[in-house]
């Protein structure tokens, strides 16, 4: 596939919607990167880089090697996700800090449309098919209310850990990786390194992650081969059920205090915007989730227009 300098910027953009995507516990940039239509390509380049490349890297050169994943297509693409990582983590941290109500919404609004969008792929619908959607919705809600960690004092090896399952999410439709990071606690700890440029830290987290797509983007591209439709209503489910999550509307049942004596929310339940102890927001909010919503739609019309 020969591609212009425009189609890498597009790409690179793509790669930014992902990086910020990311950033936020509750939306996945494996759902953007599905949704924009590179989720199967991108797959298939990082499943490229296996022993075979060293081979080929040896024998034939440098240019075949890059030819083999793809490389410029990476490029561009994680070019956009590094930008994006970095220019959003701290504006995203004051959201969640300050605007949590109108940060949900929007991102309420975008998961809502993903799952329409990723569910209207599925066919031949069977009770097997059913079933594997229920399952899906279980364990998407079950994720949810799961209370995150606190732990004390995390070590490097369990940040590069921590990397590769988040990693594992991050490619996966439906799952984020900054929400598998809250679940086992790091997330606050990975934002603020990020923030302050903590290399170490960063570093860690950055080898997990290299390990993580390298292992598990092989079984995601074997699953969507052999198992496509089962793998598209299992995502669905998983990201409906998920939804519970990113409800901007949260009442705080239990709280902890972190290493700098911050005291933060433990475990939240979702609740009516009615109930909400503070400003709902309500007509904004409503306004941010219908701004997601087309976000999507718009995303899917230029991506069949492309196609």
């Amino acid at each position: 596939m020969v591609r212009s300098l425009k189609d890498y910027i597009v790409i690179g953009l793509k790669g930014m919607a992902m990086g910020a995507a990311d950033v936020v516990p509750g939306v996945s940039g494996g759902t953007i990167a599905f949704i924009s239509g590179i989720y199967e390509e991108l797959l298939g380049a990082i499943s490229n880089v296996n022993l075979k490349l060293f081979k080929i890297l040896k024998t034939e050169g440098i240019k075949a090697a890059w030819k083999q994943i793809n490389g410029s297509f990476l490029l561009a693409l994680f070019t956009g996700i590094f930008i994006s990582i970095i220019s959003l983590a701290k504006t995203i941290k004051w959201l969640l800090e300050n605007e949590p109500v109108l940060l949900w919404s929007f991102f309420f609004g975008l998961v809502l449309a993903s799952i329409i969008y990723i569910g209207k792929q599925v066919e031949n619908w069977n009770f097997k098919i059913i079933i594997l959607f229920i399952l899906g919705i279980a364990f998407g809600y079950i994720i949810t209310v799961i209370p995150s960690t606190n732990a004390g004092s995390i070590n490097y090896l369990f940040l590069v850990f921590a990397g590769a399952i988040a990693s594992c999410a991050m490619i996966l439709p439906g799952i984020s990786g900054s929400y598998i990071l809250l679940l086992i606690g790091v997330y606050p700890i990975v934002m603020t390194a990020i923030t302050t440029k903590d290399v170490k830290i960063i570093g860690a987290i950055g080898i997990g992650v290299i390990i993580g797509l390298l292992s598990f983007s092989k079984l995601l591209k074997w699953l969507f081969v052999n198992y496509k439709n089962e793998m598209l209503i299992t995502l669905t489910g998983i990201m409906l059920g998920s939804l519970n999550k990113v409800w901007p509307w949260k009442e705080t049942v239990s709280t902890y205090v972190d290493s700098h004596g911050v005291t933060k929310p433990l475990v939240e339940q979702s609740i009516s915007p009615f109930s909400y102890n503070g400003d709902p927001e309500l007509l904004l909010a409503i306004l941010l989730a219908v701004a997601g919503f087309a976000l999507i739609l718009i995303m899917e019309k230029l991506a069949v227009k492309k196609a």
